[in-house]
């Protein structure tokens, strides 16, 4: 053991220097700041007044193009990269469309693991194995993960992580490969990790067995990430973007490409409304494929002999009851009997705990098996008090990775989540790989090839490392406060009669969250238009929001609602169909669809939920 810990020792020193060496030296590009293009954008997408265009709107600006008129910049794909290069096109100055052939987040990025990290195995694997590949990896997250929390501060929040050690090696070995994690960090560091005894350890996670399986818990190392709600990211993304100027389109499908008869350059796309079935071309001078997982296909379109080069990695996780963690901490385990990397973590009122990786094919609806199940049933029972039961598992889901792929790698878990941005194809910049928690830089890399591939000419460079999204400027934690002292939530009766009722605490704290400063926009609906009722018991979601977000966060179907614009689906699919009715009901009269919504049955919407139930 000595040995082991002097070689770790060794190899911390010598990555700590290479660590001070890289922080005196940033990778922080100079992100514009140009403060007047900032302050611009800000006051822009920050304006009281300001609402996303219909979108009606959206869609008729991007038929409205042509081949003397055309976009500068197509995106493909409504993910988190998609999306954050719509916004970060848009906030340049550039003509950008985006389109989406489901709705924002429908795929891999509102399926993650709901934290914003910088990897603390892929600093593992850096150390040990000398690759400072790895090591700038953990570098560029770091530094991605500090700006996410600043540029969405109602979204995203900082979570400590426990770490349980059984014998006095982890103790140390833990220990040491945190404080070099802070090191790492640098400016960026949240919060100092810290080693708690085995008495406070079981203080701070109750649940959390002190013996067991042979051993004793001799203590816990304690380190900071951050956490946030994906999907409502992603779609805050999208609306910042199309407050900056891009014409953003949901349920678009892009069916083939439009291509110059003389120089075979890529010059737009054909698309499907997939809620109208209306087809149209749009017109742009350079296409960027966002479609994560699924951009093999988006360039076999271009190219159909084009290698793929995405190698799809199923992460599966699944929901339980809140008493299986505490409310503000987290436990990583950093590796189970077969050497993954499992945890649990509270999350909206519940525990999110996973996860799996392991190949997988492609699908626009992953399921998770059931022995990824119970693989995550049993490695966390080694470590709580308490028995996990199978009937406590509330929901279940499954994420595709889009890891780029390595022919040399013999499996996903030593593939990179380095991300790869090229133009394969004259006019088609494909982005992928990466990672959720560095979306904002690989969004800024395919922006500027694109401006290459096009020639385009931006106002300014990029802004969106200061720019602080939808709801983010201005907000507070305190917020919830003046929610629940000047609003009310009104509801009809059985009866039909108006009954007025207070906004409780744990709404105006969901709504604050949810919304950002926009909130009072909500609660207004809520009070004024009686739709202050909760949609499902034991959660805090109301009917107002479904109004809401029909009206000004493109939510077109009940899926787009309890999966993404709230999280219902996610959290509890039971409680999901029981919201469903009244979810259909809301959006119905929204979208005047009439006595038959288009689109929205009820055997379509229990599909959906049933890929999501346990």
């Amino acid at each position: 053991m000595a040995t082991r810990l002097r070689a770790t020792a060794t190899a911390v020193t010598i990555f700590s220097f290479s660590a001070y060496a890289s922080l005196r030296h940033p990778t922080v590009s100079a992100n514009d700041r140009d403060g007047p293009a900032v302050d611009f954008m800000q006051r822009k997408i920050s304006d009281p007044c300001a609402v996303v265009p219909p979108r009606a709107v959206q869609e008729s600006a991007l038929v409205g193009t042509s081949p003397v008129n055309p976009l500068d910049i197509l995106v493909v794909g409504g993910g988190a990269t998609g999306c954050g290069a719509a916004l970060d096109a848009a906030t340049r100055g550039l003509r950008v469309g985006l389109v989406e052939r489901e709705d924002f987040s429908s795929g891999t990025s509102s399926r993650s693991t709901k934290l914003i990290h910088g990897g603390v195995r892929y600093l593992e694997k850096a150390v040990f194995n000398l690759d400072y590949g790895q090591l700038k990896l953990v570098f560029h997250a770091l530094e991605e993960r500090k700006q996410i929390l600043e540029n969405a501060p109602h979204l995203c929040h900082s979570l400590p992580c426990m770490t349980p050690c059984f014998n006095w090696f982890e103790v140390v070995y833990y220990w040491m490969g945190l404080k070099l994690y802070d090191l790492v960090a640098g400016p960026r560091l949240l919060h100092l990790s810290r080693y708690y005894s085995a008495p406070e350890s079981v203080e701070l996670f109750p649940t959390l067995a002190r013996k067991g399986n042979g051993r004793t818990l001799k203590g816990a190392v304690v380190y900071y990430d951050g956490q946030m709600d994906d999907s409502r990211l992603n779609v805050a993304l999208a609306c910042t973007a199309a407050l900056a100027g891009a014409a953003v389109l949901n349920h678009a499908e892009v069916l083939s490409f439009l291509k110059d008869d003389v120089s075979e350059r890529i010059i737009g796309a054909h698309i499907r409304d997939n809620l109208t079935g209306k087809e149209f071309d749009t017109y742009a001078k350079v296409v960027v494929n966002a479609a994560g997982p699924f951009c093999d296909s988006v360039r076999k379109m271009a190219d159909k002999d084009a290698k793929p080069m995405i190698c799809p990695s199923s992460g599966v996780h699944i929901v339980l009851p809140d008493y299986y963690s505490p409310e503000r901490m987290g436990l990583i385990v950093p590796k189970t009997k077969d050497g993954r990397v499992v945890f649990m973590l509270p999350w909206l009122g519940r525990t999110v705990a996973g996860t799996t990786d392991s190949k997988t094919t492609l699908t626009m609806l992953p399921e998770p098996r059931e022995d990824e199940i119970q693989f995550i049933l049993d490695a966390i029972s080694d470590y709580l008090k308490i028995k996990v039961r199978r009937v406590d598992v509330l929901s279940a889901w499954s994420g595709i990775r889009p890891l780029a792929m390595d022919l040399r790698a013999k499996n996903t878990e030593s593939i990179s989540r380095e991300h790869v941005v090229f133009e394969g194809y004259p006019g088609l910049v494909t982005v992928t790989g990466g990672k959720w928690t560095t979306f904002r830089s690989m969004a800024e890399d395919a922006v500027e090839a694109a401006i290459k591939s096009g020639k385009l000419s931006p106002t300014n460079k990029c802004v969106t490392y200061n720019l602080r999204l939808i709801g983010g400027d201005g907000w507070d934690p305190a917020y919830f406060a003046v929610l629940a002292r000047q609003y009310v939530r009104t509801k009809k009766s059985y009866w039909g009669k108006i009954v007025p009722e207070a906004m409780d605490t744990a709404t105006a704290k969901h709504l604050s969250c949810a919304y950002g400063t926009l909130a009072e926009r909500v609660a207004a609906i809520a009070q004024n238009e009686s739709l202050g009722k909760r949609l499902a018991h034991g959660y805090p979601y109301l009917e107002a929001e479904v109004a809401y977000c029909a009206r000004n966060k493109y939510c077109e179907s009940a899926v787009d609602f309890i999966a993404r614009r709230s999280r219902l689906a996610f959290l509890d699919t039971d409680a999901a169909g029981r919201a469903l009715p009244r979810v259909i009901q809301i959006l119905a009269s929204e979208h005047k669809w009439g006595r038959v919504p288009r689109r929205e049955t009820q055997v379509v919407m229990m599909r959906y939920v049933k890929c999501l139930r346990s």
